[in-house]
This record gives structure tokens, C-alpha cells and sequence, in this order.
């Protein structure tokens, strides 16, 4: 485990916390310091750590890996933050980009057309992790002259076959 500030700041708040706790149950200051000091680390990894988990939205970033894009479909929104900052796919060609992320999920629906527009490949991104999370990542590239020319994330509401509309 590495020990940063954070977790330095976060284990003083939890030994704080039950120490007034402990304080109320008995007077005895010196008891109460040293149970504190035992639970402390059990309090924070097995109450705090996972409540500040259940709450925060936070995830790791990776770098871009074609092998893990098409292996784990569900953990890209890992990925896209990094991919669409160094322009990884800007000026990819179509061939490339069906060999790196595989062949488009999905077109987007050109209304002026009324068709889907070939130039417009979606790829969903997962879930983020969250207890609040009622969208899923996507991301749609955008070709010109069968070149990349952006791509731009969005969210989608999660539906399930079984819910009723």
C-alpha cells in the first residue's frame, strides 16, 4: 500500500471520529485512545473505504491497448480519456481503426438523410463505476475522407430489455 497525505488525513479523521465515539462510552481517555488506535484500520478499510467508494465516481485511467479495447468492452471508459488527449486515432484511416477497436458498434442516425450515417461509428465505453450511475459511456468518431477527424464522448441512459416504456 502506498501512504499518501490523503490516506494520512483520512486515518486521522477515522481515529478522531471513534475516539469521541469511544469517549462517550467511557471517560477513561487513555482506554478510549488505545481502542481507537486498534480499530482504526479496521473502521477505515472495512466502513470508510468502501462508503468513499460507494460515492465517489473516481476510476483509473489507462493508456490506450487495442487487446484490451476488444477483450473487456466494459472497462474502456478506462482508456478514452487518454486516447482522445494524445489524438492516438486522429488520422486513422477506417482499415485502422476496424483492426484497433474493432468494427463500429453502431452508426449514427443522420436526420436530414433519414439513414445512418457511415461516417459516425459509436463504440459503447461501460459503466462508470458509482452508486449514482444511471448512464453508460459511449464515444462516436467521426470519419472525414476516411480519415478521423474527432471523437467526442457521451452518455446514454441504461435500459434493460425487461423494463417497460
Amino acid at each position: 500500500m502506498i501512504i499518501t497525505p490523503l490516506l494520512v488525513i483520512f486515518l486521522i479523521i477515522v481515529f478522531v471520529l471513534l475516539f469521541l465515539f469511544l469517549n462517550t462510552v467511557d471517560k477513561r481517555k487513555w482506554l478510549s485512545g488505545l481502542i481507537s488506535l486498534a480499530l482504526t484500520p479496521l473502521v477505515f478499510f472495512f466502513m470508510f473505504y468502501p462508503f468513499l467508494n460507494i460515492i465517489s465516481s473516481y476510476h483509473h485511467q489507462k493508456y490506450f491497448d487495442s487487446d484490451a479495447w476488444t477483450e473487456k468492452p466494459a472497462l474502456r471508459y478506462e482508456m478514452i480519456d487518454n486516447t482522445i488527449k494524445s489524438d492516438t486515432l486522429i488520422d486513422a484511416s477506417k482499415e485502422q481503426i476496424t483492426s484497433l477497436l474493432g468494427k463500429a458498434e453502431w452508426l449514427t442516425w443522420d436526420e436530414a438523410k433519414k439513414a445512418h450515417d457511415t461516417n459516425k461509428w459509436n463504440y459503447g465505453l461501460g459503466i462508470e463505476p458509482g452508486a449514482f450511475t444511471s448512464e453508460r459511456e459511449c464515444v462516436e468518431i467521426t470519419f472525414q475522407n476516411d480519415k478521423v477527424i474527432a471523437l467526442k464522448t457521451y452518455q446514454e441512459d441504461i435500459t434493460f430489455e425487461n423494463e417497460k416504456e
